[in-house]
């Protein structure tokens, strides 16, 4: 029976992006527009689209590396674990929140703008640099310290025998430990980036700062002119599609692995090296507390009681809704998906392992906005699309998480069967005997899942952006009204609510998942 429901739901997802692939192919909207493709505008929003990508994915590496180091050879670095939630929190704040820091920072009349000279612009690719740094950085730093604890003790014992120095330490066993992670892990940023939506469309400044989404965006929104907006949104597939495709050949990464708990025997740095450390260790703080402490001067000047707060509270309110219904949803659809992934695993059924692992995870080949084109296009004559926008946004970010409630559940559910389904046979436990075992065994994975994906529905711009509409804005959106407007102080408030109210999520699913 479950695994009947299982094979229901990929077929239902499946079906989801059949539509949105059938409406890309618009036929009857004018179809692909081939002449755009030689077009001089085409050529200049694909080369900023790639070329912010790369950018933005190499300085995030770059810069996570000192990091990582840091966080690795000083195990007992105060407020480390309160570094890492933050780094959790900042790689999944939604983008309008930093947005409006950013502004609030480096703006035009930003808090520390005047030291950055006249010829200082946020807007355009450096604005889109900081940002996408800011959003990765937390990642790479993650993945990167969790590669550097897979170094065994042992190689620090023979290094020590062989009295190697830090160069030859760095060469012999630091970089075969990065080695295998380091291009997936540039490849996973640079397919973030080149789908980044709201922030370039807040940051990026003009024609000349345009990538393909928001490209897709003022063409479908804009001047409606939906062959250019289907020619691009087909661009944006085959790239981003086969970008990913390429990085799931090469290897996956564990991105939000925690440290581990044993502490590693690593070589007690020198004293140069410690404070070289502890200064990598306090910019990385600096650099992810900005932003954030940019709120409190709008909060300040806001005038907190007179403030029009069911214009915030509202949306508030909508948001958390959608959250909830996406972060549900797609926890009980992924649940599902996996069980006929389980059987076939124990079965050793390999291909069909894998057919069904890309299916559960497949609709994270299409970016969010690519998906929601092709339905906005084939629905558009048939569906009152102003009167049911708000459900197809919660259907489609349901869509668009479910890979990560997947990815996130199945190490441990397949742990769950390696251990204890053989001995369930065995003792021939029904549906409900088995779930009442397996609940405790996967309750911690199912509350953190919970947590993330609800951090990642509540911040999503892209969706909205297409099938959202004035009677159901939610507070991203209500954010990007404001910052648009340059009223910061309710940006700043909007901005600071919805924060809190994802730190406060990630605070009680982080609190159950380690109580559980």
């Amino acid at each position: 029976m479950a695994g009947l429901a299982g094979a229901t739901v990929l077929a239902l997802s499946l079906l989801l992006t059949a539509l949105s692939f059938y409406g890309l192919i618009g036929f009857e909207h004018g179809g692909f527009d081939s002449s755009l493709l030689g077009d001089p505008y085409f050529h200049s929003v694909l080369r900023f689209s790639l070329k912010q990508a790369g950018l933005s994915a190499l300085l995030s590496l770059l810069l996570a590396w000192p990091v990582a180091r840091a966080l690795y050879y000083h195990p007992g670095l105060p407020l480390k674990q309160g570094f890492l939630q933050l780094c959790l929190l900042c790689f999944t704040m939604p983008t309008l929140v930093l947005i409006t820091g950013l502004v609030a920072l480096l703006g035009r009349s930003g808090l520390v703008t005047p030291l950055l000279g006249e010829g200082w612009n946020l807007y355009g690719l450096n604005g889109i640099l900081i940002a996408h740094v800011y959003l990765n950085l937390p990642f790479a730093v993650r993945a990167l310290l969790l590669a550097l604890q897979h170094i065994p003790d042992s190689s620090w014992r023979l290094a020590a025998q062989l009295k190697l120095g830090p160069w030859q330490r760095l060469c012999l066993i630091e970089w075969p430990a990065l080695r295998n992670s380091l291009l997936p892990l540039f490849g996973f940023i640079f397919v973030l980036c080149f789908n980044s939506f709201a922030v370039v469309l807040a940051l990026g400044g003009g024609p000349r700062a345009t990538t393909l989404e928001v490209a897709i965006y003022q063409a479908l929104k804009y001047d409606f002119n939906l062959p250019e907006a289907l020619t691009l949104a087909w661009t944006q597939l085959l790239i981003a599609g086969g970008l990913f495709l390429l990085l799931a050949r090469l290897g996956s990464t564990h991105w939000l692995g925690v440290d581990s708990a044993r502490k590693p025997r690593t070589p007690r740095p020198s004293a140069t090296q410690q404070q070289l450390h502890g200064l990598v260790y306090g910019a990385a703080w600096l650099f992810l507390l900005l932003p954030i402490a940019a709120l409190l001067p709008g909060l300040l000047d806001a005038d907190l009681i007179r403030f029009d707060w069911p214009a915030v509270l509202r949306p508030a309110l909508i948001t958390l809704f959608l959250g909830l219904g996406a972060s549900v949803t797609a926890l009980s659809a992924a649940y599902l998906m996996l069980t006929p992934i389980r059987r076939a695993r124990l079965a050793n059924q390999r291909r069909l392992t894998l057919a069904l692992e890309w299916l559960a995870t497949h609709t994270l080949v299409a970016p969010a906005l690519v998906l929601s084109v092709g339905l906005y296009i084939l629905l558009l004559p048939l569906v009152d699309l102003d009167r049911y926008g708000m459900l197809l946004v919660l259907l489609l970010n349901t869509a668009v998480v479910i890979p990560f409630a997947v990815q996130q559940l199945r190490p441990r559910l397949l742990q769950f069967d390696s251990q204890y389904d053989r001995l369930g046979r065995s003792l021939k436990l029904g549906v409900r005997q088995r779930l009442a075992i397996e609940w405790p065994f996967v309750r911690r994975a199912c509350l953190a899942t919970f947590g993330l994906v609800m951090l990642l529905a509540m911040g999503d711009v892209a969706i909205f952006s297409i099938f959202g509409n004035a009677d159901w804005t939610t507070l991203p959106w209500l954010i990007y009204g404001y910052a648009g407007t340059y009223r910061l102080q309710e940006a700043s408030v909007a901005s600071a609510l919805l924060l809190g109210l994802c730190a406060l999520v990630l605070r009680i699913f982080e609190r159950e998942r380690q109580n559980a």
